[in-house]
């Protein structure tokens, strides 16, 4: 059997990380957050006029 070529493994793992940085510092660089705010059930964002996230209306049959 073969023996592990460690040194393979920790070159791929620094280059994968490396590449992370990188696309990390790009979208900062486009200002593009790296996750999305909470968007509402409808996907606008909006949030009511007083501040608050807008909430559904309630189900009066419930």
């Amino acid at each position: 059997m073969a023996t592990p070529n460690y040194s393979y493994e920790k070159r791929q793992k620094e280059l994968a990380k490396k590449r992370k940085k990188e696309e990390k510092l790009k979208r900062k660089a486009e200002g593009k957050p790296d996750e999305p705010d909470d968007a509402n059930e409808d996907g606008t964002g909006v949030d009511s006029p007083d501040g608050q996230p807008a909430t559904p209306p309630a189900d009066p049959a419930v």
